[in-house]
């Protein structure tokens, strides 16, 4: 499942990095438009850091993202 994707990180040097995904990548997983995405940051609602000029989502953002807006909370 995609909760258990996150907890597989890549160890380099000693630092866990997480998979993060662009823009479009997350659009794509939620069939939105990038527009959206771009509005849900600046929003706030999903949590991005910027590289340039382009945004990346963490995974762990995407998942507390998810958890935020279920109707039925996970226990």
């Amino acid at each position: 499942t995609e909760v258990n994707t996150s907890i597989n990180k890549i160890q380099k040097g000693g630092i866990f990095l997480s998979k993060m995904y662009t823009c479009d990548e997350v659009a794509e997983r939620y069939k939105v438009k990038v527009i959206t995405v771009w509005e849900w940051i600046r929003k706030k609602k999903l949590n991005a850091i910027k590289l340039g000029r382009e945004y990346r989502v963490y995974e762990e953002d995407l998942i507390k993202f998810e958890n935020e807006r279920k109707t039925i909370p996970s226990k």
